[in-house]
């Protein structure tokens, strides 16, 4: 069968990959939202800000000093993490005992001041990122040509959430970053640093949209608005996983990519809303989100 409802089996799993593909970068934005709105209760509008710097530090670490992809898929989200515990400490560190919208308003400025420190320097226009040489060609699957960049991206996003969940939710440093929210006091009692945990995971939340950045930089275009033009996807994929649900934010996101991807092929001029769409159905049916507590 070489075509399914009228649509050549080629163009649909095409369109699927790279849903998938946006899939994963929307998981991987989403689960640095969701760990820093789980741990700290701050709405971060800064992410998809972090998310354009570790593109960017990927993209200077090239041009300026020769420092190549793998180099910069550490560098960069270090970077951008140390970027992270400046604004924590010096910034919402005194925000978190107050009501979520002074952390909302606050990172919505920061956004603007890196987002317009950008366009002044670099301008509006993208700026290409050379693709690795080892993952230049595609993967010949038969009913698609699957480009070996996108393979990549795919496997290592995965890894990453998983990993990222499992370290969250069911080893000892995850209980003591959930014990340390309900009850900061009680922890601090049994000789845990709570600021400290509190600045790192910051900086970890962050670090995750650096690395989606630099792993976004062969793909898209490196510009100042890479950041906005996907942060307000991400968040609507966080409310309709469940704010600070951290396997609700990458199975969601996972699977509003490839939604958006099969939304082009059937019905394209609905691609850039199906989203919107999606969290006003689950918002009515599930307040909460899909994986969130009901209070």
């Amino acid at each position: 069968m070489s075509e399914i409802f009228g649509i050549p089996i080629q163009a649909l799993m095409g369109q699927l990959m790279l849903g998938l593909v946006n899939g994963c970068f929307y998981a991987m934005l989403s689960l640095g939202l969701a760990v820093i709105f789980g741990m700290l209760n701050i709405v971060n509008f800064a992410h998809g800000a972090l998310y354009m710097v570790g593109a960017f530090f990927a993209w200077m670490l090239l041009n300026y000093a020769g420092i190549n992809y793998w180099f910069a898929l550490v560098l960069a989200p270090i970077g951008v993490a140390a970027i992270g515990i400046v604004i924590e400490k010096t910034m919402l560190r005194w925000l978190h005992q107050l009501d979520h919208l002074y952390g909302l308003l606050l990172t919505f400025g920061l956004a603007l001041v890196l987002e317009g420190t950008f366009r002044e320097f670099y301008g509006s226009s993208g700026q290409p990122y050379e693709l690795p040489p080892i993952f230049r060609g595609v993967f010949d699957l038969e009913f698609m040509m699957l480009p070996k960049y996108r393979a990549w991206v795919v496997v290592v996003s995965i890894v990453v959430c998983l990993f990222t969940w499992y370290m969250i939710e069911k080893t000892k440093l995850g209980a003591y970053l959930r014990a340390g929210t309900e009850n900061p006091k009680m922890v601090q009692a049994f000789g845990i640093n709570v600021p400290l945990m509190v600045t790192l995971t910051y900086a970890f939340g962050v670090g995750l949209a650096g690395l989606a950045g630099v792993m976004a930089a062969p793909i898209y275009q490196v510009s100042p608005l890479m950041g906005s033009n996907i942060i307000i996807v991400v968040f609507a994929v966080v409310v309709i996983g469940g704010m600070g649900s951290i396997l609700g934010s990458i199975l969601t996101g996972l699977a509003l990519g490839l939604i958006e991807g099969l939304t082009k092929v059937f019905y394209a001029e609905m691609s850039t809303t199906v989203v919107f769409i999606i969290m006003a159905i689950v918002l009515l049916v599930r307040p909460a989100g899909l994986f969130g507590r009901e209070k």
